[in-house]
């Protein structure tokens, strides 16, 4: 498993609600690439609770969401934006039983898209809500110049 570096922390693109360690109510998710896998080992906070302790499914799909940029980021080394997202919650995610696993896996990518796969699994493993995610992406040398992509060697140490 290797550790994905935030690039964008410290930067005017460093206040993401999903990934920025500075913002302290978003969601602070951190990455690792395992295999064909975007991987997040996430520590749900209580007030981000719909109902109890039940995570907000809201929540849920925008995890999916930014586990799959990190994605696009990653496997498609360039940057992208959501065209459309399909969720489906199959179990309970709950925040205060422990970490949950988030992932998020490529299923075809063409010239302008990828099809992304993302789940989130809770501390047994088992499935809580998945979602297939379909990002526009762009050409890299477009990415970087209007979107601010930093290259894929910005991402590992």
């Amino acid at each position: 498993m290797r550790k994905i570096i935030n690039p964008f922390n410290n930067t005017e693109n460093g206040t993401c609600f999903g990934c920025s360690c500075d913002n302290e109510q978003g969601l602070q998710m951190e990455f690792y690439e395992e295999g064909d896998y975007i991987l997040s080992d996430w520590n749900p906070k209580k007030h981000l609770s719909g109902f109890k302790n039940v995570l907000h499914g809201g929540i849920q799909t925008t995890i999916m969401d930014e586990i799959a940029c990190w994605l696009v980021f990653i496997k498609c080394e360039t940057s992208g934006v959501t065209t459309a997202l399909n969720a489906k919650f199959r179990g309970t995610a709950f925040t205060d039983q422990g970490n949950l696993t988030v992932r998020a896996k490529l299923i075809s990518k063409d010239k302008k898209f990828a099809n992304i796969h993302a789940e989130i699994l809770n501390p047994q493993g088992k499935l809580c809500s998945e979602a297939e995610v379909q990002y526009m992406i762009f050409p890299q040398e477009m990415a970087k110049k209007k979107f601010h992509y930093p290259g894929i060697e910005a991402f590992f140490e």
